[in-house]
């Protein structure tokens, strides 16, 4: 009975590594990306078992052979985010910037339904940032934050019910604030520029794609992420793109959004940050994300206590500097390319309602 258990789970675990290579854009093959960390913990204590447990046979060797490959499967696409691998944002050490300008970032998928208004407004108090980035936000959620966000000159709000509203608030100088609809007219998504105190400027996209459901394509997700690559490729300023992309940091679309984008991710050796689901400790996994350009470097990354909503309040400190000492991530292939101008055309191309627009209701 036990060498049938251990060789499903073998089996099992083998499957789930392979599935996510499948090159279809459905969500039955990408909720497997979010898993990895999981998979991994579940392949290396079936291997320890069939090792230890199992009398040495063929089966045994074969059981083996399988966890092992999903154990380096998994591994190869987690390492990078651990500090086993080399750092991709640089460590912002101010002795080397003399003029170097910082500034603060809170970025939080709200969870509209979320009621523990009070428990972000002590995360806001204790982190003070000079950027805040709301996704989730319905006029609740406005209303009851208005004590706080009233402290930020400048203020760039789009509520909804539909649990895609967003709300920026800066105490930086913002001198372009726009609300666009890229491929959805349902999702919004930010699009500001900040002026530093030294007069340089820089710009933020901040977007909220739909999730992944086992039932339901992956293309407007995986899209509208490309969209702001492309967008980020092009870009005639340093720029920030943040938000709860519904992606992981491992995953294939988001690894071609980086190629494509040239942005950097500041948890590349440093740690996974997992932000969902906040509420379940063994599934967790990092799907609220800050990519920069190279002209930034970190000066801090922090996830936050729990604030009522299924995601952890994101921190981030970037340093805005004339020389920088980053890794930049590799050039995008014709295929990653090709793929990004298929996947946003065919997005562009049909009408469709949000997924789970009617969740938080």
């Amino acid at each position: 009975m036990l060498h049938y258990l251990l060789g499903s789970f073998a089996f099992l675990c083998l499957l789930a590594s392979l599935i996510p290579f499948i090159p279809i854009a459905h969500g039955a093959v990408r909720v497997f990306d979010f898993g990895r960390l999981q998979i991994l913990t579940i392949s290396v204590v079936t291997l320890v078992c069939v090792v230890l447990l199992l009398p040495q046979s063929q089966y045994c060797f074969v059981l083996s052979g399988m966890l092992a490959v999903s154990v380096c499967i998994e591994l190869l696409h987690i390492i990078r985010f651990t500090p086993f691998w080399r750092q991709q944002s640089a460590r912002f050490q101010p002795e080397k910037h003399d003029s170097a300008q910082t500034f603060k970032m809170l970025v939080c998928n709200v969870k509209q339904s979320n009621k523990r208004h009070d428990k972000l407004i002590d995360i806001i108090d204790d982190c003070d940032p000079d950027i805040l980035v709301l996704m989730e936000t319905d006029q609740v959620w406005l209303d009851a934050l208005e004590e706080v966000t009233d402290r930020y000159v400048y203020r760039l709000s789009c509520p909804q019910d539909n649990s895609y509203g967003m709300f920026m608030a800066s105490r930086l100088e913002v001198t372009k604030g726009e609300i666009e609809f890229l491929l959805n007219e349902s999702i919004p998504s930010f699009h500001c520029r900040f002026k530093l105190e030294n007069g340089d400027e820089f710009d933020l996209i901040a977007i909220h794609p739909d999730p992944p459901v086992p039932h339901r394509d992956t293309i407007g997700r995986d899209a509208e992420i490309l969209v702001a690559g492309k967008r980020a490729r092009y870009r005639k300023r340093p720029l920030v793109v943040a938000g709860d992309l519904n992606d992981v940091a491992w995953s294939s679309t988001t690894r071609r959004f980086l190629r494509i984008s040239r942005l950097l991710d500041p948890r590349q050796g440093r740690g996974m940050f997992n932000s969902f689901d906040a509420r379940f400790p063994f599934l967790r996994w990092p799907l609220d994300h800050i990519f920069h350009s190279e002209e930034f470097e970190l000066v801090a990354i922090r996830r936050q206590p729990y604030m009522g909503s299924d995601h952890f309040p994101m921190f981030y400190e970037l340093a805005y500097v004339s020389e920088h000492n980053n890794e930049l991530p590799d050039d995008p292939s014709v295929y990653d390319l090709k793929e990004a101008r298929s996947l946003i055309q065919t997005e562009t191309n049909r009408d469709r309602r949000p997924i789970g627009e009617d969740w938080e209701k």
